[in-house]
């Protein structure tokens, strides 16, 4: 084991929280006459262990993962990262048999601990295929994690998105990911290892015009309860990330995208829908999507650092939040205040 120094916003909550705790404890030592010394020690020393319990980390060794949608973004980052550390890394790329950017760029790394895999999450047969070249190559060491990174975003309000395209972000982000965990639990299993995927900080808690998004998001996010809860008398870890608005910093929106699904949800949408609606609030919709492109942020390192945590901390946290303190604050706010509060500063008042 090791310690890795880390300051982030997921430490200062759990600090806060830990030092709120300590007061009706501090009072109680008061009441009972201990001494001084005592009670002046109670906060520190549980500020302590909760630092200690957040840095405290497993060496790299000869652990290997599984990392999915390494073509770009997230994926394409974190599997040069985790490489750099010494851990085996299998790339699943889904155009890696097409000569997609993103498989070619970590092949022309040439590093021999880096391997590139066709992978289409929502294909059995590719999984199985991945299941048999990871098997072949770790043998009775098993799989140290899974991180399910590949996904599909897309936007629309409830009427305005056809049924199609529901489907679409249910197979990738939902059934695709399932189909994979389920395919590689015997060789983490075998490892005691770690289960490790990307929800949203759209998964707790929901905006308009993103149901696709936030139906998948939140489906995720129950389904990862579940299986951490079964998981734990194997000794498998699981953890979600639920980033805040990276858009800008993986490129997972841009504007040629945001038009393409605009013209076709605009195009396949009945003439009544369009006279309720109108093009007018459609159009400011479309121009909310473009704006997310160019206002989150750019920096993708803390979800890097995030993803990495979950892999190597000796206690994983069963939620990690990359997030800017705006989102900490709105996430805080979405689960802790009466649902009016939240959707009063938030969301606003229907206009249309």
């Amino acid at each position: 084991m090791e310690l890795k120094l880390r300051l982030d916003l997921d430490l200062y909550q759990r600090l806060l929280l830990v030092g709120l705790a300590c007061l009706p404890a501090i009072y109680l030592c008061y009441l009972l006459h201990l001494p001084l010394l005592v009670t002046l020690l109670l906060a520190p020393l549980a500020i302590g262990l909760a630092c200690l319990k957040s840095w405290l980390q497993l060496e790299v060794e000869d652990r290997a993962v599984l990392v999915t949608g390494c073509d770009t973004g997230f994926g394409l980052k974190l599997a040069q990262h985790l490489e750099s550390l010494g851990f085996t890394v299998f790339a699943g790329c889904l155009l890696a048999d097409q000569g997609g950017e993103g498989a070619e760029e970590l092949r022309s790394l040439a590093k021999p601990r880096l391997r590139v895999l066709q992978l289409d999450v929502t294909s059995q047969e590719q999984w199985e295929q991945v299941a048999a070249a990871i098997r072949k190559d770790v043998g009775e060491r098993g799989l140290w994690g899974i991180v399910s990174n590949a996904g599909w975003a897309t936007f629309g309000e409830v009427e305005w998105v056809s049924m199609a395209t529901f489907r679409r972000a249910m197979d990738i982000n939902v059934l695709g990911l399932i189909q994979g965990i389920q395919t590689m639990l015997p060789l983490i299993r075998k490892a005691r290892g770690r289960v490790v995927t990307i929800t949203s900080g759209l998964g707790v808690m929901a905006v308009p015009t993103r149901s696709p998004y936030c139906l998948t998001k939140y489906a995720m996010e129950g389904f990862h309860d579940v299986l951490r809860y079964e998981m734990r008398s194997f000794g498998v870890q699981v953890s979600v990330l639920e980033p805040g608005n990276f858009i800008a910093g993986t490129n997972i929106f841009n504007e040629k995208f945001v038009n393409s699904q605009a013209e076709l949800m605009w195009g396949a949408m009945g003439e009544e829908v369009k006279a309720a609606y109108g093009k007018t609030y459609f159009d400011q919709k479309v121009a909310i999507m473009k704006s997310y492109m160019t206002g989150g942020i750019t920096d993708i390192s803390p979800v890097i650092d995030s993803y990495t945590d979950a892999l190597l901390d000796v206690y994983p946290q069963a939620r990690y939040q990359p997030m800017d303190l705006y989102f900490k604050a709105r996430v805080w706010v979405a689960h802790h205040l009466p649902e009016a509060i939240y959707e009063r500063l938030y969301i606003g008042q229907a206009r249309r």
